[in-house]
């Protein structure tokens, strides 16, 4: 053998390569791809001792507990016997203290670990605190379900641990965590008390010293404060719709601002109501921040204006490049909920990417409110905006066509537009980076079809077809733009051909 084979380093280098996959039947007429690089690594570690260790490392380093499981004996042929069920583990008895140390077997190598079987949380109701010994691990997704796991066991053991030595074996867990994904079961009844669920949750967040990613149902002001003063962190994802719409702790506006989030560039919310999130945000810098999701339930105006507010004032105006804000239809009243939504968004001046869909109140956009916009998006890609006044956009086929030669990096382009008339009476120039273009009107016909598709032959050739909010709103205009296409290219290759 080479010697360059017996370096670990060299060796690991080469089988992080090792992802073999085959296909196989399924169905009358389809295929799935069966994985083959786990039992690649396996016949690598049996190879030779050198081999070993490089292979095993890699073998158990990401891991779901199902695999720790099947180490030990009495449930080995339950697991990977051929005519598995899915709930194999029902009516199992749990571990035993002696069966712990099969199932730990591994535990040494793995670095990421998936916990998310809720039904086989009762093969862990009494086994006791070696659980805890991952010493190498660096990331854990696991179900609210298992918390009990850190929190409760150790407590309880042989009645002996006080709470603070029990908080102490939390540390030691997860100190080193790097990435920490907390998932809210969708089941009803997944968590048996939201504000005790929420308590651990808050607990093990600020028990994680190293943390880089988080992503995790809403946790109390206290680890908020914990994590702003975390060098490490650059991801949050918090909140989930399954778990109580109510945060359990005050919204206190009076709270004390927190450390800026000093290298947190990405941010993002799923919630029934933005308060949770707003009252962060006004208490929050984050200097680095590059990316901003809001998925929430109910935006009412009053709230929406406050979260773009606060947004415009976390510090993130030299950098912010992607904004998406999603919200569920409520209640629209035409009469008084009209938001200038738009000029909040003017100070980021290096935004790529901007997706509204707020169904709670109008988005108000004229030709005038988005050529000023775009002037101030010199790189905007990706503009995409539903405006709840589709019978009667105020954006003309003049305004995008003023507004994209603004933006020459524009490669998508979403929003509401008036079809009734084709009023370009300024001179179109060529766009040749938009590839997607979707107007959406509520007319099932539009006006000079012909010309319009003409226009877009001309201006925009990259693009093959235009979409809409239904699907032959479009269809005289693709039609011609097809047509136009088809004869380009035949000239093109008739040319070739002299």
């Amino acid at each position: 053998m080479h010697q360059a084979l017996l370096i670990p380093e060299v060796l690991l280098e080469i089988f992080v390569h090792v992802t073999e996959t085959i296909l196989k039947p399924f169905g009358p007429c389809g295929y799935i791809v069966i994985l083959l690089y786990r039992e690649s690594l396996a016949a690598l570690a049996t190879t030779c001792k050198a081999f070993y260790d490089p292979a095993m490392d890699l073998l158990w380093g990401e891991i779901e507990i199902e695999s720790l499981l099947g180490c030990v004996m009495r449930l080995h042929p339950l697991i990977y016997c051929s005519g598995r069920l899915w709930n194999w583990g029902e009516g199992v008895r749990p571990l035993s203290a002696d069966e712990v140390h099969q199932f730990l077997r591994h535990s040494a190598r793995v670095r990421s670990l998936t916990i998310l079987s809720n039904r086989l949380l009762h093969l862990f109701s009494v086994i006791p605190g070696e659980l805890y010994d991952f010493p190498r691990l660096k990331s854990l997704t696991i179900s609210t379900k298992y918390l009990n796991l850190f929190l409760s066991h150790t407590l309880h053991r042989r009645h002996l641990v006080t709470a603070d030595e029990d908080l102490r074996s939390i540390v030691t867990c997860c100190a080193t965590l790097e990435h920490l994904n907390i998932i809210t079961p969708d089941t009803a009844n997944a968590i048996d008390s939201t504000s005790d669920a929420l308590s651990r949750i808050s607990d093990i967040v600020r028990s994680c010293k190293q943390l880089v990613t988080l992503s995790c149902p809403l946790f109390d002001w206290a680890a908020w404060r914990h994590l702003s003063n975390l060098p490490t962190l650059t991801r949050l994802d918090v909140g989930d719709t399954r778990s109580d719409p109510a945060p359990p702790w005050p919204l206190d506006r009076d709270i004390a601002n927190f450390s800026p989030f000093s290298n947190v560039t990405v941010l993002s919310f799923l919630l029934h109501s933005a308060a949770y999130a707003i009252t962060l945000m006004q208490h929050s810098q984050f200097p680095l921040l590059k990316e901003f999701k809001m998925d929430v339930d109910l935006l009412p105006l009053p709230e929406a204006d406050q979260l773009f507010h606060a947004l415009t004032n976390c510090k993130a105006c030299e950098t912010l490049e992607k904004i998406r804000v999603y919200s569920s239809y409520h209640e629209y009243d035409p009469q008084n909920n009209l938001l200038s939504v738009i000029p909040h968004f003017h100070c980021f001046t290096h935004l790529r990417t901007l997706h509204l869909a707020c169904f709670d109140f109008c988005i108000n956009l004229d030709d005038n409110i988005l050529l000023e916009a775009m002037s101030n998006w010199p790189h905007m890609r990706d503009l995409d905006i539903e405006d709840l006044r589709l019978h009667h956009s105020p954006i003309t086929f003049r305004g995008i066509f003023t507004a994209i030669r603004l933006c020459p990096q524009l490669h998508t382009l979403q929003v509401p537009i008036d079809s009734t008339t084709v009023n370009i009476d300024v001179e179109p120039i060529q766009h040749t980076s938009l590839r997607t273009l979707e107007l959406k009107t509520p007319w099932f016909k539009i006006a000079e079809a012909e010309a319009l598709a003409r226009i877009i032959f001309s201006c925009l050739p990259r693009i093959n077809r235009v979409n809409g909010s239904i699907q032959c709103d479009w269809d005289e205009v693709n039609m011609h733009l097809k047509s136009l296409k088809d004869t380009a290219l035949h000239v093109t290759g008739a040319a070739s051909n002299t």
